[in-house]
């Protein structure tokens, strides 16, 4: 029986760090609170957060590494989530980043623009067998042409997919039940416009839902031919933003995957981010629908 959901993008091992006394600062020593080595990256993390949502997940994209293979297979066991789309190496230590987070701040380093820039590959080719047979998908715009395969085999099966921070013209955004567009897509491809400018534009190309997220920020959304709506994001003591664009995807699957409505998808993504800002470290305390549906009932009792 095939999983509900397909994945595919970065799978990661994270190295995080949350400081006590706020964000570094040149020449000062700073305090480590705590620190942890787990599963991340935009796909990782939508894994763990729909496990916990209670879907049933296959994921496929980085080559796991020999440093990273050791704790992805501990963290999954006996979660539903499906590993064996991966190749696991023996000859490379594994693509890894290292997350310094303090509340609102986050800093990530890696060598993310030396693996793209070294023309080799690190990641699989989809495959037909791990699509088929799903109800739902995310596809991450990273891995270019194979990106690009991995959503072609959704429409192909009939699979509607989320995706995340593609512009306009992409044939991934085209396609896609959900875009999901964050502050740094903005910043990179629409620097200069409006919210609603650029809006206007990602509804024009596509007949699925466009949500453009703005940090605390109103969140706008709004399909090819109607009304661009807003929403308020939930308000709730940050404890680490790290992981909070991963999780607000995975709850856009989840409602794609139930058939919920665009204002019940975006309410539910958000609560299920801002209960994820809440905690630290994520992986080892993804929002459950209890504490979702919790936050959602709380907010409509105070409006």
């Amino acid at each position: 029986m095939s999983p509900e959901v397909y994945l595919f993008g970065q799978v990661l091992g994270t190295h995080s760090f949350l400081l006590r006394d706020g964000f570094l600062k040149p020449d000062e020593y700073a305090e480590i609170s705590a620190q942890y080595f787990l599963p991340g990256g935009e796909t990782g993390t939508a894994a763990t957060v729909l496990d916990s949502l209670g879907v049933t997940v296959r994921m496929d994209g980085t080559w796991i590494g020999c440093e990273v293979a050791p704790m992805l297979r501990a963290f999954y066991a006996g979660k539903k989530v499906d590993l064996s789309p991966l190749r696991f190496r023996t000859d490379d230590p594994g693509v890894m980043d290292y997350v310094v987070i303090a509340g609102l701040v986050r800093s990530p380093m890696g060598r993310f623009q030396a693996l793209f820039s070294s023309g080799e590959k690190w990641w699989n080719t989809p495959r037909e067998q791990d699509i088929a047979g799903c109800r739902a998908a995310a596809v991450d715009p990273f891995f270019g042409e194979d990106s690009l395969l991995a959503a072609g085999l959704c429409g192909r099966f009939g699979v509607p997919y989320v995706t995340i921070d593609c512009p306009h013209d992409s044939p991934l955004h085209r396609g896609a039940a959900v875009n999901v567009v964050s502050g740094e897509c903005v910043s990179q491809h629409y620097a200069g416009m409006t919210p609603e400018a650029i809006m206007a534009l990602m509804q024009r190309e596509t007949d699925g839902l466009t949500i453009l997220t703005q940090g605390g920020g109103d969140m706008l959304y709004a399909r090819k031919g109607g009304p661009i709506r807003r929403m308020k994001p939930f308000r709730v003591p940050v404890r680490s933003t790290l992981g909070a664009g991963d999780t607000f995807k995975a709850g856009c699957v989840y409602g794609v995957l139930r058939g919920m409505d665009d204002e019940e998808l975006v309410r539910f993504s958000a609560a299920c981010s801002a209960v994820a800002i809440s905690r630290f470290p994520l992986p080892l305390y993804p929002p459950t629908p209890e504490e979702v549906a919790a936050l959602i009932r709380g907010a409509d009792k105070t409006e």
